[in-house]
């Protein structure tokens, strides 16, 4: 792409979004600052629709020179370059690269001169951290729990071996991907001239569970000590207790491997993580969760003397939840990232007063930070509105952007209004919410509308970009979308948080009619008598529970990959410390909890014509629940439709996949509130919805 398309609009005649364009958008990764501050590298993936996957390219930006564009850095056709950092002196940069048929380290300088293969382990490396001074780097990848040295080649199975797998503990499979006796390992290698020598350390050992964890955990879960003699890392052991279990600990481990890890925090049963050790090294900075077995619990920050071994919460009189921690160059301040009501925020800690002061505003979220020298943070930062983009956030709170690469992209697009809103909700506790007006709607015109409910359960539709379930998206195909933070969303508190408990069913749907209403009675462009409500994960839970507890509001449902029978869900799901939080233990156990909110003992209530999509490899819902809510859904008659990829996961990922749902998802709501649907001709004729 043209370097000046990437800060300059094109001034091309609006028109709508559409998920062509969603598809199309290019995404910021990962970045590094050089030591001095004064270039930044970063990832940004672009996609290739021929291939249906994305490409990965490292760009150059310099920070010292006022309206400097980035730089594609050294791309290399046919590869993908990845995770970059810079070199200790900031003389060249190190990255991931797969250029030689596997994904390894690699190392270029900033100026003249030829790229180099920095490691050659028997695996694709997943990520990799340069020590403090260059002398040694970190890898984690899988490999097989057997293999005693650094890596192993992949031995072929015996000429006369089936294809079962045999299994004799629970955990079989996580995600979207079936247990292959690999673990996640940490290992260090020396650095000589800034090519890995050696036979390398795996300085994990003899500990048993994956660094970082799966299936989401990265670097932020791995950090060197200053000295670089050491470093910190994050696991959860594994064995039979690990589906029932959020306990991931802290560990110090020497960087030569020597000595076996310490454990840090063997005094929390729940979630220990993010370790930040000061500049200086004499502290670490993580946070600790407080509810073992609860993945959706208040992180805390602690901070630990690693002189005398003590710890102590700074954080706790705070009600939210830190996401990820940074500290100043002078060691004064901590900056904080949280989800504060509807935007997700950066904050500073001061230690010696021990106050927070919000740092970011209210027009967009805050992802990746990184505090410079200077004392400014460069980070990444979305609305519900735009993707990311990097910003530079001020001391005073200022944010100014140094980065626009959609810019033309986004210039010749129509993009809806966004409004937010609050109602007092069940219980009488104040809800949030925000609404999005389609571009262009005429003067006295009405629009349909969909109401979009979040999954999780413990999770927001937040003023945040996604490329999955965007409400920007649905917008602009016409419709008026409403999304509502019920009781158990995340920003609003930890009780907030924690009132869906045994309440699945309860609350978070009183929420969604009360809001609803409210939006409907002080918007009359909004025609409530076309209506879709769309959900995943939870969300789509929540379709199934509408279906029976809510019939006839809605002109049709989108129901991806959700919970249709709480039972089956139970002894089919992997990770089992999110069922048994929140509904009190395990099925066995607690058979009238999990039934009070089970949508299939509502199915002789089911109306509404339903769309339901799902992933054939998920594993957190699997997709027998959507077989399902299919099947009640055909055998009561119901207009009905089921998609189903045989390549994806819980998320729909892949470029044409996306595309696919995203127009089977439109047309079925389109279908539906055209004023001259089914469901529009049977209000016409009943004054009920179908």
């Amino acid at each position: 792409m043209a370097v000046a398309a990437m800060l300059v609009a094109s001034p091309a005649a609006a028109r709508p979004f559409a998920p062509e364009d969603l598809i199309q958008l290019r995404r910021i990764g990962g970045s590094s600052v050089s030591p001095d501050g004064s270039q930044l590298v970063f990832t940004l993936s672009e996609t290739d629709l021929a291939a249906n996957a994305r490409r990965n390219d490292l760009w150059l930006l310099d920070l010292e020179s006022e309206g400097a564009v980035p730089v594609r850095w050294r791309p290399t056709p046919d590869a993908n370059e990845d995770a970059p950092a810079f070199a200790a002196d900031g003389s060249g940069i190190y990255y991931l690269s797969d250029s030689g048929g596997s994904t390894q380290v690699w190392r270029a300088p900033l100026g003249e001169g030829e790229a180099q293969q920095v490691t050659d382990v028997d695996a694709d490396v997943a990520g990799f951290s340069i020590a403090p001074g260059g002398g040694r780097i970190a890898l984690w990848f899988d490999e097989d729990v057997s293999c005693e040295a650094t890596s192993c080649a992949d031995t072929a199975p015996p000429n006369d071996a089936g294809s079962g797998r045999t299994y004799d503990e629970i955990f079989v499979r996580h995600w979207g991907s079936w247990e292959n006796s690999t673990q996640s390992r940490l290992v260090t290698f020396e650095l000589a001239d800034g090519l890995a020598s050696g036979e390398g350390v795996v300085v994990s050992r003899p500990l048993s569970g994956n660094v970082p964890s799966r299936p989401f955990g990265g670097g932020d879960q791995i950090a060197w000590h200053p000295t670089g003699a050491s470093l910190f890392f994050t696991l959860r052991e594994s064995g039979p207790a690990e589906p029932t279990s959020t306990d991931l600990d802290i560990y110090r481990a020497p960087a030569d491997g020597t000595a076996p890890p310490e454990l840090l925090t063997a005094d929390n049963e729940a979630l220990d993580s993010l370790p930040t050790p000061s500049p200086d090294g004499r502290y670490l900075a993580y946070v600790a969760m407080a509810t073992p077995g609860y993945e959706s619990d208040r992180q805390v920050l602690q901070l630990r003397d690693l002189i005398t071994g003590e710890s102590r919460a700074l954080t706790q009189a705070w009600d939210r939840s830190i996401e990820a921690i940074g500290w100043s160059a002078d060691m004064q301040s901590l900056w904080l990232v949280a989800k504060d009501g509807l935007e997700t925020a950066l904050f500073r800690y001061a230690l010696t007063e021990g106050t927070l002061e919000r740092m970011t505003g209210t027009e967009r979220s805050v992802g990746a930070a990184s505090p410079l020298p200077d004392g400014t943070v460069l980070a990444t930062m979305a609305s519900a509105l735009a993707p990311s983009d990097i910003y530079r956030i001020g001391a005073d709170g200022r944010e100014i952007p140094i980065t626009n690469v959609n810019g033309d992209l986004l210039g010749d697009l129509d993009m809806p209004t966004r409004t937010e809103f609050a109602f007092e909700g069940a219980d009488g506790d104040i809800v949030s919410g925000q609404f999005f007006r389609p571009p262009g709607l005429a003067e006295g015109a009405r629009a349909p509308v969909a109401l979009f409910v979040h999954g999780g359960p413990q999770g927001s539709f937040s003023n945040d970009w996604s490329y999955r379930w965007n409400p920007a998206l649905m917008a602009a195909q016409g419709y008026a979308v409403v999304t509502i933070d019920f009781h158990g969303s995340t920003g609003y508190g930890q009780a907030f948080t924690d009132s869906i408990t045994n309440d699945w069913g309860g609350k978070p749907l009183r929420d969604l009619q009360i809001g609803l209403q409210h939006v409907l009675d002080r918007n009359p462009w909004m025609d409530g008598d076309r209506i879709c409500a769309l959900g995943a994960s939870y969300g789509g839970y929540m379709m199934n529970w509408i279906e029976g507890n809510w019939p006839g509001r809605f002109d049709c449902l989108v129901n991806h990959a959700g919970i249709f029978d709480l039972r089956q869900f139970y002894y089919a799901t992997e990770e089992l410390w999110f069922p048994e939080h929140d509904f009190g233990g395990p099925y066995f156990d607690r058979e009238s909890a999990y039934e009070r909110w089970n949508a299939v003992s509502h199915v002789e209530n089911w109306r509404t014509p339903m769309l339901v999509t799902v992933g054939e490899r998920d594993f957190r819902i699997p997709y027998p629940q959507s077989l399902g809510a299919f099947t009640a859904l055909q055998r009561r008659n119901i207009p009905s439709r089921l998609l189903v990829f045989p390549d994806e996961n819980h998320w729909i990922n892949k470029p044409l996949n996306s595309l696919q749902w995203h127009r089977e998802v439109y047309d079925w709501i389109a279908r539906w509130t055209a004023p001259d649907s089914p469901a529009q001709e049977r209000q016409a004729g009943t004054g009920e919805s179908p």
